[in-house]
């Protein structure tokens, strides 16, 4: 009987201690499944690109702007006169200032009682002679006068200059006033064909006033017809008298 008890108990300690393995294997197996990393996701389909058009490439392949123009003569010239006139105003305005300060009354300036004055120094150069020379030589013909004498008015008025412009408002080579320049039929007093034509008209008409007196005529451009007319000849004016003494002598006469 001992012997059957003994085996009956050791098979029944084997039964028991395989239940255990079998017990901590699975347990150590459903450690190991939670545990264990999951597989990376599978990958999402990549698409292939499109083909775009050739209007579409991207920005940076695009050829770069052009630079902006640079401004026209005209454009120069118009700027010129501006900062020249806003000179003038600022100057006057200092002068009027002194003058109050000072208790001096100062007379209007009108071309009756004074000359244009010289021509404040132009913010251009001299226009090329083979730009001038073609343009005198036609006006001159078209009023019958000689080239040499408009070439002497206006070296003497702008010095060759088309930017010029006074302290009074001539404008131009030929320093028109602007009510002349329109009386003329000017568009723009700083293009030379139109200055050189239209100063060439106004001194005609001048000679033919004062019966061909030159110098007469020459002191009405100056200082203004109704200074010569209340003169009653060439302007007591030391301007008006220097201007045509001047040319006069350019011509030789």
């Amino acid at each position: 009987m001992i012997p059957a008890r003994a085996a009956a108990r050791r098979a029944a300690a084997t039964r028991a201690v395989r239940l255990l393995t079998v017990r901590i294997l699975a347990a150590v197996v459903a450690a190991a499944q939670q545990t264990a990393p999951k597989p990376p996701a599978a990958p999402a389909p990549v698409m292939a690109p499109q083909a775009t058009p050739a209007a579409s490439a991207p920005a940076a392949a695009s050829t770069p702007s052009p630079p902006p123009p640079a401004p026209s003569p005209g454009e120069l010239m118009k700027a010129a006169v501006e900062k020249q006139r806003a000179a003038i105003a600022a100057q006057r305005e200092a002068a009027r200032k002194q003058a109050e300060t000072a208790g001096v009354w100062l007379a209007p300036w009108t071309a009756a009682i004074e000359p244009a004055p010289a021509f404040v120094e132009p913010a251009c150069d001299p226009v090329a002679d083979s730009v001038v020379a073609p343009v005198v030589e036609s006006a001159a013909k078209a009023q019958s006068l000689e080239p040499k004498l408009l070439r002497a008015i206006i070296e003497r008025e702008s010095g060759f200059r088309a930017c010029a412009v006074s302290a009074k408002g001539a404008e131009g080579l030929m320093q028109l006033m602007p009510e002349t320049s329109e009386e003329l039929g000017v568009g723009d007093p700083f293009d030379v064909k139109q200055n050189i034509e239209a100063g060439a008209k106004y001194l005609k008409g001048l000679l033919d006033k004062y019966k061909g007196d030159l110098a007469l005529a020459l002191s009405a451009f100056n200082a203004g017809p109704s200074a010569a007319d209340q003169a009653g000849g060439i302007p007591p004016i030391p301007e008006t008298r220097d201007y045509v003494d001047a040319i006069l002598k350019k011509l030789g006469k």
